[in-house]
């Protein structure tokens, strides 16, 4: 082989990886608004934690709050609905996890695990049906918490299914006492 082939050898080589290295950076550019689209919005991550004032909730009302495009309902719960939620047996349960982004996934579906405050007072659930995303009402079903009318799904005074086709838990979210009468969501 001669001198002249070899460096055209050494020639098409480096065009080659140059040609490559140019096809790789383009469709890297390509596809980058395709994968970065998918980032949230900014008004999602402007709501990505919130503050709610609870001071106006009464025992045995509750506040309802849209949060990232979900409603999160605020229950300040009665002595009897505690009471009721307490006295539930976990072998009773459809779920039996806490669906509780404040405890490890593991942590069970008691109570006292679903409650925000120790007394068990207060409670945050989304307010959205796990079964098909409806909202439940409260007050209705033979559980004396929430009832999702669309499929019949009934949760009790702890926001755990007891009855019908929904799966899982109503979803407690990542909350937290600021002081006595605020609590950040997020």
């Amino acid at each position: 082989m001669s001198h002249a082939e070899e460096h055209q050898g050494t020639r098409r080589d480096f065009i080659y990886y140059v040609t490559a290295g140019a096809g790789a950076v383009a469709a890297g550019a390509a596809v980058w608004p395709l994968i970065n689209q998918m980032n949230p919005s900014a008004d999602v991550l402007a709501l990505s934690s919130i503050r709610v004032d609870i001071s106006g909730v009464q025992n045995g009302t509750q506040l309802v709050v849209l949060w990232q495009g979900k409603p999160v309902f605020i229950r300040s719960r009665t002595q009897k609905e505690i009471d009721e939620a307490r006295a539930v047996k976990l072998s009773d349960l459809v779920d039996r996890t806490a669906e509780n982004d404040n405890l490890p996934p593991s942590a069970e579906a008691t109570d006292e695990n679903r409650a925000l405050s120790k007394d068990g007072t207060w409670l945050v659930t989304m307010g959205v049906c796990t079964h098909l995303g409806c909202v439940p009402n409260f007050g209705e079903g033979e559980y004396g918490g929430w009832f999702c009318p669309c499929h019949g799904s009934v949760y009790d005074t702890a926001g755990r299914i007891r009855k019908g086709p929904a799966p899982k838990n109503l979803h407690i979210p990542k909350v937290a006492f600021v002081d006595d009468t605020t609590i950040k969501l997020g």
